[in-house]
């Protein structure tokens, strides 16, 4: 994901500081280090300094998005001792976002991979030109709302495996997701899941997938179950999203993530944020809905 800067138009000083000389006048409250007793009147000015002056513009620093998302969330992650976590964020309508964390930094997908599951089993579809299947639609259901595990194994298998599931994420752009055949240990990036959640709640009428495919996946997201909405519902109202956890059992440390849409301040955002190494469910969950809402926040502070 590219690094998104904002720039602001300023009156640059030397414009200024001629407009002041033109009028005889200075800053209120500021007269210049070696201004004589009584400023000239406009009259005595030469004509060069009376000539009129264009304004024109230049460019102060760059506000660098990706350091200003480090910002936020690094102290977060640092005072969560150990966790390992990366977070994209993307303002859809102004297109402004960032990356923390590393692009290339990959983690498990704990469930999370259902969204892409079932994008995966929604292009089958199409391309089949088929509505899903009445057994297809209830595992879909069960996957995403309820979170449901066998459901998922099953629509996995539906999609010709990892093996399909990685043929469908090369046509919706995810450059960094590996799957696997258990497919919780699916590896990916925050980045990624960035460009699936475009995929999934993008408006694009060319998009990959078809407005009846992104609707229906949209409204599943939407309905999660009642203890299932946590995560990056946090940063916002209007959500849609899927979380996924799940321990390791050789250290006993958590996978936390959660993806998804929110609202906020009028404005529509697309938040993934992966993580690794949580020391129990809970805390991990607090991390990853502090770090939503410091994402959501800088680029509203962005405007």
């Amino acid at each position: 994901m590219p690094r998104h800067r904002i720039r602001r138009s300023a009156l640059s000083a030397s414009a200024t500081a001629a407009v002041l000389l033109s009028v005889g006048a200075y800053p209120p409250g500021r007269s210049p280090d070696h201004a004589p007793a009584a400023t000239a009147s406009v009259s005595s000015v030469s004509p060069a300094a009376t000539a009129p002056v264009t304004a024109r513009t230049s460019e102060e620093p760059v506000v660098d998005l990706d350091a200003e998302l480090a910002g936020a969330v690094g102290p977060l992650v640092a005072a969560a001792g150990g966790a390992a976590m990366s977070v994209a964020v993307l303002d859809s309508g102004s297109g402004a976002g960032a990356v923390y964390g590393g692009a290339d930094a990959t983690y498990d997908t704990a469930s999370i991979v259902k969204v892409d599951i079932l994008a995966a089993l929604l292009l089958r579809a199409q391309d089949e030109k088929r509505e899903l299947t009445a057994g297809e639609h209830g595992y879909a259901v069960a996957m995403i709302e309820k979170s449901d595990n066998d459901s998922a194994t099953a629509l996995l298998a539906a999609v010709g495996g990892a093996a399909g599931l990685d043929a469908a994420n090369q046509r919706l752009g995810l450059t960094a997701t590996a799957a696997a055949r258990s497919w919780g240990l699916t590896r990916t990036t925050a980045a990624d899941q960035l460009t699936l959640l475009k995929a999934v709640f993008g408006t694009d009428a060319g998009a990959v997938l078809s407005e009846a495919s992104r609707t229906y996946l949209r409204g599943l997201m939407a309905r999660v179950q009642a203890d299932q909405q946590w995560g990056v519902s946090a940063a916002g109202s209007s959500w849609a999203l899927k979380n996924g956890w799940m321990p390791r059992t050789a250290t006993g440390l958590w996978n936390i993530n959660s993806i998804g849409r929110v609202t906020a301040g009028g404005h529509t955002y697309l938040v993934a944020v992966l993580s690794g190494g949580q020391r129990t469910k809970e805390s991990g969950i607090a991390l990853v809905e502090s770090a939503a809402k410091a994402a959501v926040g800088v680029l509203r502070a962005a405007g």
